[in-house]
C-alpha cells in the first residue's frame, strides 16, 4: 500500500495527516521533538506549578479549516468562547476603556452605534478596510492607512500587528485583505473568539495524535530528518542517521517543517527568509480574575504588552512583531510587562508574581511585502514531494488556520 511520509507534527503536518488519513491513506509522521505541536504547544511549567502554552492563540469563528479538522478528530469541544462576541480594550495612557460589539449578520449596523465601536470614531473609518483590497503587492500597511490617526493606533495597528506578527511599516497591507474579509466582513459569528479550554496541547493536538494511532496512524517522535535522498526528479529515501528508510516507487512526501529547515534539506528552494519574534510572558496570580462579558483577552493600547489572555490563575501577555525585547533579560521583560497588566487589570500596586518569559524568536516568517513573495505553492520539482507550513502560500497569513489549510492542500497534492 502507498504510504505518505510527512515530516513534522505541528499543526500543517497533523492536518496533512488526518486528511490522509480520513481519506483511506497509509501514513507515517516524523516529529524531532519527542511531542507534536510544534510552535502550537504546552508545557508544564515548574515555577508557576500550572501547564501553560509556548504563546496565546486566538481562534475566530471564522477559522473554517481548523473548525473542520477539529470536527474530524472529534474536538471541537476543546474550544471555548464568552456568550457574547465582545472584544475589550483598555488605552493605558487615557484610562479608556471600550468594548467592540459585532452584530449578527453581514450588515454591520453595530457601526452605527457608538457604544459598540472605537471611543470618537466614525462608521466611515472601519470601511477604510477596503483599501487593502486593492492595495499593490509592494505596498505595506503604513502606506495604505494614515498610521498617525488616533484610530488607526486604537483599532488597526493592534489587530493588524497581531494578525501579520509584523510592524505596520513593514506588513504586507494585501495579505492582512482575506482576513478582514472573512471576520468582520461576514458578522459576529465569524468573528467569535475562540480559546484552548484545557491547552493547546489538549485542545489540537493530542486529539488528533490519539485519532491518528486509532486508525492506523503511525507517529514516531525524536526522529529528526538529516537528509532527503533525491534521484530523477523524485524523493527516493530518508536519511534519520540511526535509520533509513526507503521511499517505494509510489509513496509520497509532504515537507511540513519551518522555512530555515525546508531550505537546510531542499537545497535552492525559495521560501521566506527573514522573520519575526512574539514574546510571551506568563503570571500566576493569587485569585482567578475576569474580563467584562468573560472575555477570554483584553486588547492593550499604549503599552509594551498589547494582549491580555486569562484563564484560572494564570494571566499571560502576548507582544508580537517583539525583536527588541529578545535581547532583554528575561526578569525585566516581566517586570515591564507586568506593570501594562496591574494597571489594565485594576489591581493597582500588586507585587510582581511568579512568572514565565517565553521568547519564541522565528515564531513566524516576517510577512513583508518582499518575503511574501517567496512564499512557495505546495508542488515542488520533485514529483513526490510536496510543501507544508503556514509560510507556504495558504493566501492567508501565518496563522493556525493558515497551516491548517496548507496541511489539507498538500494531502490533496498527493494523490
Amino acid at each position: 500500500m502507498t504510504t505518505i511520509h510527512i515530516i513534522g507534527a505541528g499543526l500543517a503536518g497533523l492536518s496533512c495527516a488526518v486528511r490522509l488519513v480520513r481519506d483511506g491513506r497509509r501514513v507515517v509522521l516524523y516529529e524531532s521533538a519527542l511531542q507534536a505541536g510544534g510552535r502550537c504547544r504546552s508545557f508544564y511549567e515548574p515555577a508557576l506549578d500550572r501547564l501553560i502554552d509556548n504563546g496565546n492563540h486566538l481562534v475566530l469563528g471564522a477559522n473554517h479549516a481548523l473548525m473542520a479538522y477539529l470536527d474530524t478528530i472529534g474536538a471541537r469541544d476543546g474550544l471555548i468562547s464568552a456568550p457574547e462576541v465582545i472584544f475589550p480594550y483598555v488605552e493605558l495612557p487615557t484610562g479608556k476603556r471600550w468594548t467592540l460589539r459585532p452584530n449578527a449578520g453581514p450588515l454591520p449596523w453595530w457601526l452605527l452605534v457608538p457604544e459598540r465601536r472605537v471611543p470618537d470614531s466614525r462608521p466611515a473609518d472601519y470601511f477604510t478596510a477596503l483599501r487593502l483590497k486593492n492595495a499593490a503587492a509592494d505596498a505595506t500597511v503604513a502606506d495604505v492607512f494614515d498610521a498617525g490617526t488616533t484610530f488607526f493606533k486604537r483599532f488597526w495597528e493592534p489587530l493588524m500587528v497581531a494578525v501579520l506578527n509584523t510592524e505596520v511599516e513593514a506588513a504586507s497591507a494585501r495579505l492582512m485583505w482575506p482576513v478582514i474579509a472573512l471576520t468582520f466582513g461576514r458578522g459576529a459569528a465569524a468573528c467569535r473568539a475562540y480559546v484552548a479550554r484545557d491547552g493547546l496541547s489538549a485542545s489540537l493536538v493530542d486529539p488528533a495524535v490519539q485519532w491518528l494511532g486509532e486508525r492506523g496512524g503511525e507517529t514516531r517522535f525524536g526522529a529528526r530528518l538529516r537528509a532527503i535522498e533525491l534521484d530523477g526528479g523524485r524523493a527516493v529515501g530518508l536519511d534519520f542517521g540511526a535509520r533509513r528508510i526507503a521511499l517505494d516507487g509510489d509513496d509520497g512526501l509532504v515537507l511540513a517543517v519551518p522555512p530555515a529547515r525546508a531550505v537546510e534539506l531542499l537545497p535552492g528552494l525559495a521560501a521566506p527568509e527573514e522573520s519575526r519574534a512574539i514574546v510571551n510572558a506568563h503570571y500566576r496570580v493569587d485569585t482567578p480574575l475576569s474580563l467584562p462579558g468573560g472575555s477570554p483577552l483584553l486588547g492593550v493600547i499604549g503599552g509594551v504588552a498589547q494582549w491580555i489572555f486569562l484563564r484560572g490563575d494564570v494571566v499571560s501577555v502576548t507582544v508580537s512583531a517583539a525583536d527588541a525585547l529578545l535581547d532583554m533579560p528575561a526578569d525585566d521583560i516581566a517586570a515591564l510587562l507586568w506593570a501594562d497588566v496591574a494597571t489594565a487589570l485594576e489591581l493597582g500596586d500588586a507585587p510582581l508574581p511568579r512568572n514565565r518569559i517565553v521568547k519564541e524568536r522565528r515564531a513566524t516568517f516576517a510577512q513583508t511585502p518582499g518575503q511574501v513573495a517567496r512564499r512557495p505553492g505546495p508542488r515542488t520539482s520533485y514529483g513526490n514531494l510536496v510543501l507544508a507550513g503556514d509560510w507556504t502560500d495558504t493566501g492567508l497569513p501565518a496563522t493556525i488556520e493558515g497551516a491548517v489549510r496548507s496541511g489539507v492542500t498538500a494531502a490533496a497534492a498527493c494523490f
